[in-house]
């Protein structure tokens, strides 16, 4: 279950158009990036795509020295229940 990195995404599977499962990001901009969707398929539910894909997405974020933006529910979760992930978190984001 590798995740690559596609056009404003983040996806698991062999083709960006056809994922797997993915995370969607949006507003990128020198400080910032939101994550607008995520997305995993049935053949990958309960197997931790999800919280793969928002760590990929934190990872790049430290990476990159940004911030993020969780607007999907998902990742607002993820971010709430990881405190790790505080240090890219942006300051005006409420969880």
């Amino acid at each position: 279950m590798e995740v690559r990195k596609g056009k404003n995404k983040f996806y698991i599977g062999y083709e960006e158009k056809e994922p797997l499962a993915e995370i969607v990001l949006d507003d990128f901009n020198k400080d910032s990036m939101t994550i607008e969707h995520t997305y995993v398929s049935e053949k990958l539910k309960g197997q931790g795509a999800g919280k793969r894909l928002v760590k990929s997405v934190v990872d790049f974020a430290t990476e990159e020295n940004k911030k993020v933006i969780p607007v999907c529910e998902f990742a607002k979760k993820e971010f709430s229940k990881n405190k790790e992930y505080e240090s890219v978190l942006d300051a005006s984001t409420t969880i």
